[in-house]
Order: structure tokens, then sequence, then C-alpha cells
């Protein structure tokens, strides 16, 4: 019989330390991938081309919108160096507190963020806030509680969202869905997740070498073009979504 997770209920601090504890050591021994790497590409240049006001929330080393005249927020302070030191203006902050005014981006991208939060409701209500009239929102949130793994409570993940969860609360704040694709570079093997998790716990030096130099380029060189879909989709089985959204 497979045994089921559920997400346990996790404070602010609990989150904070989970992804400081996570993330920091992550990024202080990552390389920085460019976001001309990603499947997102094709539609992140096409999007910026149009877009001089963008911004991009917690991308880490992994940024999807291009370094240049591009605005990035993070946490860690071994991201934000990395980014400057490859010419990007990023500045310490928090999905949950921008410090932006009102209206002021034509594109804002937020992967892999919204589900490290405690405050979900604001976060999105921070995102609506930034956002002009007529902004594009890019959005990735992982999918259906049901698929809870403990990997997620490792990587510091508070929840997973159920489709019409995640549907709704984007209307509540004025986005509406335009299209989507199913998305994620986590292998699915759920006996790989484990020997990762184990590595990166008891032999960090290690993990990171393959991290960088074999694991990483070979899932960026395996991506799939993504395949879009008008609104939602049929979310069943899927993992991962990647959700293009404006706000009228």
């Amino acid at each position: 019989m497979p045994t089921h997770f559920a997400p346990a209920p996790r404070s602010d601090a609990d989150l904070a330390a989970a992804n400081r504890g996570f993330y920091e050591p992550l990024w202080a021994q990552a390389r920085l991938v460019p976001p001309e790497r990603f499947n997102t590409w094709p539609l992140v240049r096409e999007l910026a081309a149009a877009s001089t006001r963008r911004l991009e929330i917690a991308p880490g080393l992994r940024p999807r919108l291009p370094l240049q005249d591009t605005c990035f927020v993070d946490l860690s302070a071994e991201a934000l160096r990395k980014l400057r030191r490859h010419g990007a203006s990023a500045v310490h902050g928090t999905i949950g507190a921008l410090p932006y005014a009102d209206a002021q981006f034509d594109l804002v991208c937020a992967f892999d963020i919204l589900e490290h939060v405690a405050d979900d409701i604001g976060a999105l209500k921070e995102l609506a806030r930034v956002a002009a009239p007529g902004a594009t929102l890019l959005l990735s949130v992982p999918l259906h509680t049901a698929a809870w793994t403990p990997f997620d409570e490792f990587v510091g993940h508070c929840r997973r969202y159920e489709p019409d969860d995640i549907h709704a609360r984007l209307a509540q704040h004025g986005f509406r869905i335009e299209q989507s694709a199913v998305y994620g570079m986590q292998p699915k093997s759920s006996r790989l997740l484990e020997i990762g998790q184990w590595y990166l716990t008891h032999k960090r030096e290690r993990a990171m070498w393959w991290y960088n130099r074999v694991f990483m380029p070979i899932a960026v060189r395996m991506q799939r073009p993504l395949q879009w879909r008008a609104g939602l989709g049929d979310t069943t089985g899927v993992d991962e979504i990647l959700l293009v959204c404006r706000k009228p």
C-alpha cells in the first residue's frame, strides 16, 4: 500500500529557517544558469521585448528574465552577490513586502516561490500591487496536495495547490489565466529524490560537485519545449504548472 504524506502546518519562522538552510548553502556553491538556457526563454524573450519595466522575484541563481534591464528581488545574500557579479540589478527583499511603488512593472515573474511563503494571499496582493494595468504575470506552482512528498518539506514548501484554488486566488487579485504549460525539472523518481536529499544533508560538497557539473547541465539539456494550452487546461497527473496571467 502506498504511503501518503501531507504538509504539516509551518510558521513563517519555520519556513524562513527551512528556506535559508536549504538555499543559502545551495547558492553559495552553485553556478548561475543564464535565462537563455531554460525552456521558458522563447516565451520570455517575446514578452521581454515588449516590456521595459520587468521584475523577477526570488530567482536565486536560476533567473528566467534577462539579466540586463530587469529588477531582481531575492532573500539570499549569496544569490544577490552572484546576480550582481553578472551585471544584474538585484536588491534584498521578499515577495510579501516588495520594495517598489504601485503599478510599476509590465512583466512580473515569480517562479517556484508562492509555495514557500505562509501568507500566500499577502504575496499575491503584493504581485497585484506592483503590476501595472495590462501587465503579464508568469507564475509557477506545484499542484495537488495528494502529491506531497518529504522532499517538498525538505526544500521549504508550505503547500501544493489544487487547480481550482490557484485559479480562484489569482482571480481574487485581478489576474486572469491566459495559458499554461506543464512545467518543472524535478526528477519523477521518488527514490532519486531520496538519494539527492540524503547527499545534500550528509555529503553536501560531493552532492554539489555532481549537481553543478553533471545533473544540472543534463537537466537543462534534456528540457522539452513547453506545450502551451489555453487557460488552466487538464491538470491530471501534473506535478507543477507554469501560468501566463494578465492583469486586465
